[in-house]
């Protein structure tokens, strides 16, 4: 009788020892792919959507040399957008393109998806979250501007 105290007293003691770790509320977790084959994001990480979504052909950096840049077409320079709109920023444009509003040769096709609608199913068809998602994003390109 005396063996088995010891065991079940260590067992008690882990339970009660486990019992009082301080909880931390669960976050969705990051770059997990979700039910529609897109990787998590949190919608307030522009950076983060961009490493998930678009780092694979522009590269992390933005310069079109991700490891996928060896498509037919050359991969655009993101951080090149500013100069090539005399030196400002088309927020509202590069929004639309990650929506897929705005017809570009590789948006579309099968080289380039159109993020709006997977960003759409990725926030589970919540209007608000894809607009946050789309700001986010579209900032952190600009933050890449030279």
């Amino acid at each position: 009788m005396r063996a088995l105290i010891l065991p079940v007293l260590l067992f008690i003691s882990a339970i009660i020892s486990v019992a009082q770790m301080p909880q931390t509320p669960a976050e969705k977790p990051t770059l997990k792919l979700s039910k529609v084959g897109a990787a998590y994001t949190p919608p307030y990480s522009g950076k983060q959507m961009y490493d998930a979504y678009c780092a694979s052909c522009h590269g992390l950096d933005g310069k079109g040399t991700g490891p996928a840049a060896a498509l037919k077409d050359p991969i655009p320079d993101l951080t090149k957008i500013k100069k090539h709109n005399q030196g400002t920023y088309p927020a509202a444009h590069v929004a639309e393109i990650i929506r897929g509003d705005v017809s570009v040769a590789a948006h579309g096709s099968k080289d380039m998806p159109v993020w709006g609608s997977v960003l759409l199913r990725v926030s589970d068809h919540h209007p608000a979250e894809v607009q946050q998602r789309i700001a986010n994003l579209t900032g952190y390109i600009q933050s890449l501007q030279r």
